[in-house]
């Protein structure tokens, strides 16, 4: 979406702090901290994916996704600087933190004190008839007619508060950018565990990449059903790469799927996804159970997303059920029962990498395979078993109909990948790496 050149220079110019030579960030896995088995990791990344989509109550698109709670991001707000924490989130597209003009008990609790406008020197409102208040379905005119208002809505509740200016400082580099100064937050207790709000990544006008004014971020995250979980990183602007040196694992680069003008269906990062493989054995999936329609106006159904947010994979049931019918079939006797709620294809523990075979994701437009080893479709469950770790949407979906044609690529299937989203090309690429030396 093009914005306002006005906009563009306030962000980038006229501010003797503001730079936008590209930023990087560390991202912490919310269970990093917690003294934890792999075993319940698993367990809480499942309940987190059904919490991604099974709280969005009664809606029936797919703006108010719950639990984005995987990835934290440290950063530095105001002048002189205020300690925040925000969720990274590819399916939102709102800057935001909870301020300490919280009404009482109106705000959840959260790891650092609330941020105080009133202590910053580089605090600024936007005014409703600013640029900026028009820029998003996020916000809107207030009801006194002078001041910008934030209200919108995740899968967890709603938020409310005014649209500002402040100055982020991610690590070296400090930024002016439009945020939501949240003074009313309505939602289910642990959303964000301890975060103070979150980073949108969206397609969205008012997202961090696009009020930076870059065309290219990428993320390369850790696995985290490790005894050990290192950082991860995300990158925004002029350092955005991928490894090209000789010897370098291929890279694998997909066009994104034309996205609906409709908010907030154009927010969403959406892939041409039209087949699926076990190892060599091409499953029986039309293309048209990944394929986006529009079912009303306005309205958008199916589709295949890749979201930072949601842990594990979710398929079509059509798409699920071949998977798993392919998969029970070629791994014959060494199936055993699961001895975990929740599972249902299990091998003893420690046999995936000799026993079960590469997911390859098919996708069109005239895009490669993507090849998904073992170890990021398959997990511990237990001491004693791995299991597939693919969940199907109409089983965590049966109240919300459009939401079960919904396909949704998980952090967990992008672990130990660098993932570049070139926007200016239209393209997203993956790279096998090693995300801890990234």
């Amino acid at each position: 979406m093009a914005r306002p050149l006005l906009w563009l220079a306030l962000l980038c110019a006229s501010l003797a702090f503001a730079t936008c030579a590209g930023i990087r960030l560390e991202l912490t896995h919310v269970d990093a901290k917690e003294n934890c088995t792999v075993g319940e990791r698993m367990r809480r990344a499942a309940e987190r994916t059904h919490r991604r989509l099974t709280s969005m109550g009664g809606v029936t698109a797919p703006v108010r996704w719950g639990g984005a709670s995987q990835y934290i991001a440290a950063y530095l707000i105001g002048d002189p600087p205020q300690r925040a924490e925000a969720i990274i989130d590819t399916g939102s597209n709102l800057v935001w933190t909870q301020c300490s003009l919280c009404r009482p008990a109106g705000c959840f609790r959260q790891n650092l004190p609330y941020y105080n406008p009133a202590r910053s020197r580089t605090d600024r409102a936007v005014a409703c008839g600013d640029a900026a208040c028009a820029m998003g379905f996020e916000t809107r005119c207030a009801r006194d007619g002078r001041t910008c208002a934030v209200d919108t809505g995740y899968g967890g509740g709603d938020i409310a508060g005014v649209l500002g200016t402040e100055a982020f400082t991610f690590q070296s580099e400090t930024v002016s950018l439009a945020f939501g100064c949240i003074t009313e937050s309505r939602l289910v207790p642990g959303f964000l565990n301890g975060a103070s709000g979150i980073i949108g990544l969206g397609r969205g006008a008012l997202s961090l990449v696009s009020q930076l004014g870059d065309t290219r971020f990428s993320y390369c995250l850790t696995p985290y059903l490790r005894d050990t979980i290192s950082p991860s990183h995300l990158f925004v602007g002029a350092p955005v790469s991928l490894d090209t040196s000789g010897g370098a694992p291929p890279v694998t680069s997909v066009p994104f799927a034309e996205n609906p003008r409709e908010a907030p269906f154009n927010t969403f990062y959406y892939l041409p996804l039209v087949g699926m493989s076990v190892g060599d054995a091409r499953l029986a999936v039309p293309a048209s159970a990944f394929a986006l329609r529009q079912v009303a106006r306005g309205v958008w159904a199916g589709g295949a997303l890749i979201d930072s947010g949601a842990p594990f994979t979710l398929l079509v049931d059509a798409a699920y059920r071949a998977v798993r019918a392919e998969l029970a079939r070629q791994l014959g006797g060494s199936v055993v029962p699961p001895r975990t709620e929740g599972w249902d294809l299990c091998v003893a523990r420690g046999d995936t990498g000799r026993l079960v075979p590469p997911l390859v994701l098919h996708f069109g437009g005239g895009g490669g395979d993507l090849v998904v080893p073992p170890g990021n479709y398959w997990g511990p469950a237990d001491d004693a078993t791995d299991c597939m770790v693919l969940l199907n949407s109409e089983a965590l979906n049966a109240t919300l109909p459009l939401m079960k044609e919904t396909t949704i690529i998980g952090n967990y299937m992008q672990q130990d990948m660098h993932v570049l989203y070139d926007l200016d090309k239209g393209v997203l690429s993956f790279q096998t790496a090693d995300c801890s030396t990234v």
